[in-house]
Parts: structure tokens; sequence; C-alpha cells
């Protein structure tokens, strides 16, 4: 039974650490990415007491790293992967619908150019099937378009390349804030998640897994957690968790590496979002988001450490001629590029296949001692994948206490700040939008920035603004107001614990607005000192992990 009264806070942290080091679960999850919050949300409302440990921030891996699309797979048809095509197509709709204020319908201009890989013949036909396969809305068929007509809307790309185009629909997104929401939802349902709590190793008993030793990596407690089931959906690390299983034969983990790159909507004004070719079997996005552009990604085999992989110079130099390639008048370079970031892909191997060949399907591993792995994936299916492990974790619940069986509830359910009143039409959105700038206005905020918040947090709106007014009474100051708004909101509702969780992975600023960072990051590291009562060391620490992530963000090796 949901319990709205459940908060997500990081003022929680003890007692969220003493309930489930007394307790033993019926679900354990590894890995705070979206598999690992889709599983969370889908088990707690199937009633299975269950938390999720994460050994750094919510969705700090590929989570938050990705081109920050829940899209239809267009790509997975050169693969003949029909099935998956129709898989994510729908759910694309679905995730879209229950998330509406961060999953957003874009219009996608598809250039075709002479000698790339898609003719337009084929890229017709591609997109008739996709319509089809993923029950794509009316409105959002897709539709061939003229040199010219591509021109219109692109005129950047006037390149002799061009022959003609395509507009079709993705959805945009925030990666990151999409976890946090299902995390969110799930907190509602009665599931806990910790972050920067580290499941070390496992515990057994005659040969099965029953619990891991943790570790929390805030004080250095450790902690013997139990549980009937445990699942590692720990992305890239997922091997690694296999290996201390002992438990990695047969398939394995491929790491890839994407990169995107962040410029400046003023060097590349593009108004649409834009698929494009690069004549070397390669395809990237370039999507305009405020008031910048992001573009990517590049796909390159990894096999360096996991954690925080590098953007090198070459990754960068080889977008920036894509682009250039693409639209020649823009002539980006270097200098133009205002942030970046890597993410791993953890793909399933398979011998003889290319790394751009190799499916994003997901797979799940069962071991000997019981382990449940679920590996690859898409960021579209995770609803998918979760109500995939979750119906193996119950049907074992089933067999060993004649549990019921309960089916999967979340395919109309409405996730944190998502519960709009009506259908999530775009028109929609936008006049109830309007209307509570009108209910915020007083503090001083602007339309433009109003927004921005409004599609962060969704219907949850109105708890900052609340937060926010009383703040704008004492202090007079509107950035002043709305920026302890948000971090009162990040601590007691996001469980966010430093200033790299707020401006990476709660807000996204990192990505879309890098340049305002530091002129706020000092205040806003006192007011967080405060709210979570740390010590001077630890806001000195928070402010040094903050500049190594904005310098990691500019600095390419």
């Amino acid at each position: 039974m949901q319990n709205t009264n459940k908060r997500f806070s990081a003022l929680d942290r003890p007692e969220t650490i003493r309930q489930i080091s007394e307790t033993k679960l019926d679900l354990l999850i590894i890995g705070g990415g979206i598999t690992g919050a889709g599983i969370a949300l889908d088990a707690a409302s199937r009633g299975i007491s269950c938390a999720v440990l994460e050994m750094q921030d919510f969705a700090q891996g590929t989570s938050s790293r990705s081109t920050k699309l829940v899209h239809g797979g267009l790509r997975y048809l050169e693969q003949l992967e029909l099935g998956l095509v129709r898989e994510v197509g729908l759910e694309r709709e679905i995730v879209h619908t229950n998330a509406a204020h961060i999953v957003i319908p874009e219009k996608m201009i598809l250039p075709i150019i002479d000698g790339g890989n898609l003719g337009e013949f084929t890229t017709s036909v591609a997109l008739f099937l996709y319509d089809f396969l993923a029950d794509v809305k009316k409105e959002e068929h897709r539709k061939m378009l003229t040199r010219e007509e591509t021109l219109a809307k692109i005129p950047l790309i006037d390149s002799p390349l061009l022959k003609s185009g395509a507009l079709y629909y993705e959805y945009k997104t925030d990666d990151s804030r999409l976890t946090i929401e299902v995390l969110k939802k799930a907190r509602e349902y009665g599931a806990f998640a910790l972050n920067y709590f580290k499941a070390e190793n496992f515990i057994y008993e005659n040969g099965n897994v029953i619990g891991v030793n943790a570790v929390d990596l805030r004080t250095n407690e450790k902690h013997k957690l139990f549980a009937k089931n445990i699942v590692n959906a720990t992305g890239p690390w997922v091997d690694s968790l296999r290996d201390k299983d002992n438990s990695l034969k047969g398939k394995r983990i491929h790491h890839t590496k994407g990169v995107h790159i962040v410029v400046s909507k003023a060097r590349f004004p593009l108004n649409h979002a834009m698929y494009f070719d690069n004549g070397d079997k390669r395809m990237i996005f370039a999507v305009p988001r405020q008031n910048i552009v992001y573009i990517g990604t590049t796909d390159t085999d990894y096999t360096d450490q996991l954690e925080n992989p590098a953007v090198t110079r070459a990754d960068v130099q080889y977008i920036l001629a894509a682009v250039n390639r693409i639209a020649p008048t823009v002539s980006l370079e270097l200098s133009d590029v205002k942030s970046a970031w890597a993410g791993l892909r953890p793909l399933i191997h398979e011998d003889g296949k290319a790394t751009s060949e190799l499916s994003r399907k997901d797979e799940i591993f069962v071991s000997e001692s019981g382990l449940i792995s679920i590996a690859g994936g898409k960021l579209t299916g995770y609803r998918v994948m979760a109500k995939n492990v979750t119906s193996l974790v119950i049907n074992n619940l089933v067999k060993s206490e004649n549990r019921k069986n309960i089916t999967c509830q979340t395919k109309n359910m409405r996730l944190s700040g998502g519960e709009f009143p009506f259908y999530p039409e775009s028109i929609k959105l936008t006049e109830y939008a309007d209307k509570k700038f009108d209910e915020a206005k007083q503090t001083g905020i602007t339309s433009e920035r109003f927004k921005q918040l409004f599609y962060r947090y969704g219907m949850n709106i109105e708890m900052l603004t609340n937060y926010a007014f009383d703040s704008f009474s004492q202090c007079r100051n509107t950035d002043e107001a709305w920026l302890r708004a948000e971090l009162w909101y990040a601590v007691n509702y996001e469980s966010t614990l430093t200033l790299t969780d707020f401006y990476v992975r709660r807000t996204g600023m990192i990505f879309f607005n890098i340049d305002d960072i530091k002129p706020q990051a000092e205040q806003a590291s006192y007011i967080l000192q405060k709210m979570l009562q740390i010590s001077e060391n630890q806001r000195l620490a928070d402010i040094a992990d903050l500049e190594s992530e904005l310098r990691r963000a500019v600095n390419f090796i």
C-alpha cells in the first residue's frame, strides 16, 4: 500500500540504516541507477520489502551520463531487432505519460546525406516500420522532407552532402532526474534506498547468498544486511559482483564509452534536435536544451577504470568534426566546448561483433548461489527490465513462502512530480506551468527560470514555491530564496548529501548551466552545511569535490 507520508530524506539516513540492519528484507538491490530504482519501485508496489544500496550517489554511473533521450531505438531496425524496437517504442509513451515533466516529446530531424548509411527509400521504410511497431501516435508519425524543407527547419546544414531529410519524434529527458523520481515513488511504497553505501562482499549459508557485508562510506561504519533475494543491478560493475560470487561464467559485459559535448546555442543555433550520419556507420545526436546544445555520442571500446571515465581530446575532436561536416558554416572549435561528459554502456559481449553491432537488449543471470544479476538494457526499457526481475523475485517468494503472486503495478503509475490531473499533452503542461508561475512570481523569479524548475520538479514545484516564499520574506533576495528552496527540497526529499549530488545529478547544472555554478557554490555550501549539520572540514571537502568535477567537465586529456 502506498504511503505518501514517506519522504526520501537524507536526514532520515540513520533511521533507514537501523531499519534495514534489523530486518531480513524480501529483496536487497545493489545498484542505484535507473535499473535498480525501477526494480525497487516495482517490488515495493507489489508488497515486497526492499532496499537499494548505491556505493556512489544515485544515478552517478551510466544513469546520469546517457544521451538523455527516452527513445524508440530506431537504430535497432538496422540489426533487425524488431521485438526490441516494439518494446522500447511502446515503453517510450508509457514513461512519458508517467513522468511528463521530465520526458518531453521532441521533433527530430534526420538529414539524408550523399554517401550516408541511410538513403531516402530505406529511411522512409524504416521510419514507417518504426511508427507501426512502436504504435506511434498519428500526430507524431514520420514525415519525409525535401532538401528545401529540411533546410527550412535547420538552415545550418546547407552542406553539398545534404540530399533530403525526415522528421520524426523522440522524447528528451534528464536521466538522473528520472532515476530520482522513480526512487522517490518507490520510497512512497515503503522501499528504502541509501547512497554512498557499498556492498563489499556476500554472506552465504549452505552455498546460498543470504546477505552482504556493507560499509557506510560517509562514516566508515560496517553493517551486515540480510535478504531473501539479492539482485545485482550495478550496470558497468555487474561482472565485478558476479566475480565476487564466483559466478562469472559464460556471457560477460563488454564496456563501451560514449562521450557528449556541450556548446552554446549562440555558437550552434539549432532549433530542432537532429540525428545525423557521420559517414562512418555512426549516428550522432544534437539536441538543443535551454541555452545550450549537447552533441554525441562516440562509441569506443573501454577497458580502463569504471568510475569517472575520462573525456579525451580525441573524443571531443571526433564530435566537433562530425558537426562541422554536416554544418560546415558553424566551424566549431575546441574552445567552444563548455563542458563534456563520458558514460559507459554495459553491453553483453558477443564474439565476432563490432562495438556498434552489439545488442542493447538486457539479460538476466541467476547464479548457483541464487544471486540475480541483470545486465545490458536501455534507459527507455527500465520499467520492463524491472518487471522481469521483480517477477523472478516474487516467484521465489511464492515457492518459498507461499506468498501471493501480485502482478506488475507500474504501467499506469505516475512518478513523483508527474501526478498531473490531466493527460500530459504539451499544451496542458504549458498552461499548468503558467498557472504555477502566477503563484510564484511575487518572489521575483522570472518566467524562464520558473519554467526550468517546473520541468525539473513537476507537481512538486508547489513545495519549492512555498519554501521560496518563506525564504524571500526573510532575505528579500530572489536568487537566494530559490537556491535555499532547491537545496531544502534536495536534502529533505531527494537524499542529497553533497554539493556535487546537487549540481550534477539533482539539477543537471553541470551539463546545462555550468556557468551558473561557480557564482553560487560557496553560498550553497554554507546552506547545505547548516541543513545537514556537517563539519567545516566536510564543507570544504564538498567544495573541493565539486571543483574537481567542474575541472573534469572542461579538461580533456
